[in-house]
Formats: C-alpha cells, sequence, structure tokens
C-alpha cells in the first residue's frame, strides 16, 4: 500500500517544505515530525478532504465519515481533532481546542466503529481562518481514556504521552472560517 507524501524524513528538507502538515505549521504547533504509516480518509459530505483544504463552516457541521487503512487489521487507533487557532489564529489562548476523541477505531474500519469519548462538536470559527487538524494514533493496547474535564487547552502532545500512544501514523487538516469570512491562509 502507498501512502501519500507527509513528513517523511527529518533529514530531507525537500520534502518537508513541500508536506502541507509543515507548510500549515500543524507540525510545530500541534505534532512533532513523524514518518507517516497508515492512511486516513475524511470525508466531508461524501466529498475527500486533502490537507489545506479550504472548507465553511455548513460543509463541516456534521461529523465526517473517518477511513483507516495501516499494515495490521488487529490494530486499534485513537482519533483526535483539534484547533490550534482558538478563539482566533492572531491571540490562541484556547490552543488546542479539543473537537472529538474517538478511541478503539478498528483498522480497515471508520470512527463510527470505534469509542466516541468526546462528541463531534462542528468547527464555527468566529474570528480569522482557522485550521483543524484531525490525527491518528495507532494504540498498543485497547485501554480506557477518560475524557478530559474541558476542550479548550486540550495539549495533543500531552495527551499521546499520558495514554502512550507514541508518534501520529497519519493527519490531515482543513482551514476555516465563518460563513461569510473571505480571504485565505497565507504563508510566509
Amino acid at each position: 500500500m502507498s501512502f501519500p507524501p507527509q513528513v517523511q524524513s527529518l533529514d530531507s528538507p525537500s520534502i518537508m517544505s513541500r508536506d502541507p502538515l509543515v507548510v500549515g505549521n500543524i507540525v510545530g504547533d500541534v505534532l512533532d515530525p513523524f514518518v507517516q504509516s497508515a492512511s486516513l480518509r475524511v470525508l466531508y459530505n461524501g466529498k475527500e478532504l486533502t490537507s489545506g483544504s479550504e472548507l465553511k463552516p455548513s460543509v463541516v457541521a456534521n461529523q465526517p465519515r473517518v477511513e483507516i487503512k495501516g499494515h495490521d487489521s488487529r490494530a486499534y487507533y485513537t482519533l483526535v481533532m483539534v484547533d490550534p487557532d482558538s478563539p482566533s489564529p492572531s491571540n490562541p489562548t484556547k490552543r488546542e481546542y479539543l473537537h472529538w476523541l474517538v478511541t478503539d477505531v478498528p483498522e480497515k474500519s471508520n470512527a463510527t466503529n470505534g469509542n466516541e469519548i468526546v462528541a463531534y462538536e462542528s468547527p464555527r470559527p468566529i474570528a480569522g481562518i482557522h485550521r483543524f487538524v484531525l490525527v491518528l494514533f495507532r494504540q498498543s493496547i485497547r485501554q480506557t481514556i477518560d475524557a478530559p474535564g474541558w476542550r479548550q487547552n486540550f495539549n495533543t502532545r500531552d495527551f499521546t504521552a499520558v495514554y502512550n500512544l507514541g508518534n501520529p501514523v497519519t493527519a490531515v487538516f482543513f482551514n476555516c472560517q465563518r460563513e461569510n469570512g473571505c480571504g485565505g491562509r497565507r504563508h510566509e
């Protein structure tokens, strides 16, 4: 099985500079560099999401269909969805805002077959263009994962350390702004 290019090597800046997760500052703001070892298909209203897509809140109002494929049909995964730009990209004081948390998702399955720990909350940015990140971790064991007491100031790195989830196996993100917003995210 081949995977789309992602963060392949820490020693290869040319590959990293084209990676949407690096260009969009997902690697750095939310995740450390990692090597992709599974595929994640995210579909909103039947349309597949690609990293860096611009989506309106009306398109992402309902939870997406999330399909997982990897190398071990007995594996289980944890899916985390966060907004690192909450409440606004210029002042992300609630970084990271947790939008969805699902554990025990069987490989070659979708998120509806997992254990939803935190219900999907549709993105509704009020200021600026927000990045919404869906990141997948392979679980070494099935375990009880407790819901955090709040959604704001969730930290993906800390969460993975507490539950010993290790590095991500894949991730994807999209940009979203209020329904009547205009413009795009600019990269320097």
